[in-house]
């Protein structure tokens, strides 16, 4: 099970009005809510991350794992998009990603504020969880990712 995960606007939500807090590694500091609901989605699933924030390019997986860990956040496999950020939008990298990077049959959610993901075509977007930008992920939109997981789960096993 994959976790296709954005930063801004889900563990980091962006309000205008507040200055972002930054931790002493130069990155943002991470909402206690929203890691709270991750960590509960990556213990009832057992999945991986896939970075597929903009910021995804910065640092090498292993700085990423180190950078989450501080946070709170133990990813058990992290991976990032290699796809630049800045040369396409998100809808393209995630299409690019399913039609040539996915591993068939692979069970996956994406948690993401970014809204033009609802043109995704729709056997991609019914996994998409779609946070408040200045919200971020919250307890229900958890549990949404979870249910989304155990559906594929449980759908490809009726399959057989």
């Amino acid at each position: 099970m994959l976790i296709l995960l954005d930063i801004d606007g889900v563990l980091v939500p962006a309000n205008s009005w507040k200055k972002p807090e930054f931790m002493e590694d130069g990155f943002t500091a991470f909402s206690p809510g929203c890691v709270a609901a991750l960590n509960r989605i990556l213990l009832e699933t057992n999945a991986s991350i896939l970075l597929t924030t903009s910021h995804k390019a910065i640092y090498q997986v292993a700085q990423w794992k180190n950078l989450l860990k501080t946070r709170g956040i133990n990813a058990k496999k992290l991976k990032r998009l290699t796809t630049d950020s800045l040369k396409t939008t998100r809808k393209d990298e995630i299409l690019q990603w399913y039609n040539n990077t996915r591993t068939p049959n692979e069970y996956f959610v994406i948690i993401d504020d970014d809204k033009m993901l609802n043109g995704l075509p729709e056997y991609i977007k019914s996994s998409l969880v779609l946070t408040s930008s200045s919200v971020g992920l919250t307890d229900d939109l958890a549990d949404e990712a979870i249910s989304i997981l155990q559906k594929m789960h449980i759908n490809k096993h009726k399959q057989f």
